[in-house]
């Protein structure tokens, strides 16, 4: 194969790999209605595959899309030591993107206030939240994009069930408790894999995460080598999964506060 044929058989494998993942952000914001005309979208960047395959596919869809909405893309530098924030930002401007680079020393608290051994994502998480929400409202977005995609929703969901006692993962839309921001996911039902084929062909310049990835023994990495195996003997288990979300019988659950609804319900219909 020369050089000319590799990249014709490289293009047509991206143009794939896009269109594949335009069908999932597609669906997602079918069903739980994503976006609208008007919205002005905050697209929180982090520089991981995961957020930067999310930005493309939302200017693609942009293009396309019925309705009309803006994007701007917004990174946050939390102090990590070393942070490659300009890779990032001269991507963005390469790209011809509309975006905002934060920095905000969240890292620092996030030392200060846990022992060491003790994971940090929870924390690290929820101060970049306060910042990004923050951010939005000053740039006028009225939404923020998350880049969590079906295997993040998974992971979840399996945590919560195992560690948490709850039967919940992360939702598409979640309008935050203030009212102030609606947050989406619109990679909700595109898989891991498809994603890091995508930004291989891309080759968009990664960032890693230092902070959290560093960590060894998350729970998170726990249940996704559990998925792992249980998928290399039964192929269909991430399908089977995300399936289960959308298809609760809630008749055949435990949890009292549905029961009592439907007594409620039977009382009413009888009187």
């Amino acid at each position: 194969m020369n050089d000319v044929e590799r990249l014709e058989k490289d293009g047509h494998e991206e143009e794939g790999l896009e269109k594949k993942l335009l069908g999932h952000v597609g669906r997602a914001v079918a069903d739980f209605g994503l976006i609208a005309d008007g919205d002005r979208i905050m697209v929180a960047v982090s520089g991981g595959k995961d957020s930067y395959t999310m930005l493309h596919v939302l200017r693609a869809l942009q293009r396309k899309a019925p309705v009309k909405f803006s994007l701007v893309a917004v990174n946050l530098d939390q102090g990590h030591p070393g942070y490659p924030g300009h890779k990032l930002e001269a991507w963005l401007k390469a790209e011809g993107y509309e975006y905002r680079m934060l920095k905000e020393d969240t890292y620092s608290i996030v030392l200060e206030k846990l022992e060491p051994g003790v994971t940090q994502c929870s924390l690290c998480s929820r101060l970049r939240r306060g910042v990004l929400y923050n951010a939005a409202v000053s740039l006028g977005c009225n939404k923020i994009a998350l880049g969590h995609h079906r295997d993040d929703l998974i992971h979840t969901l399996l945590l919560n069930q195992l560690f948490a006692g709850t039967t919940a993962t992360m939702p598409p839309l979640l309008h935050s408790n203030d009212g102030r921001n609606t947050v989406i996911r619109p990679l909700v039902y595109a898989p891991e894999s498809l994603i890091a084929k995508f930004a291989e062909a891309k080759q968009f310049p990664i960032i890693p995460c230092d902070l959290c990835g560093s960590q060894e023994n998350l729970q998170r990495k726990k249940v996704k080598k559990l998925v792992d195996e249980l998928e290399r003997e039964h192929p269909f288990v991430r399908s089977s999964l995300m399936k289960a979300m959308g298809n609760l019988h809630t008749s055949h659950l435990l949890d009292t506060r549905l029961w009592q609804q439907a007594t409620e319900k039977k009382i009413d219909h009888a009187a």
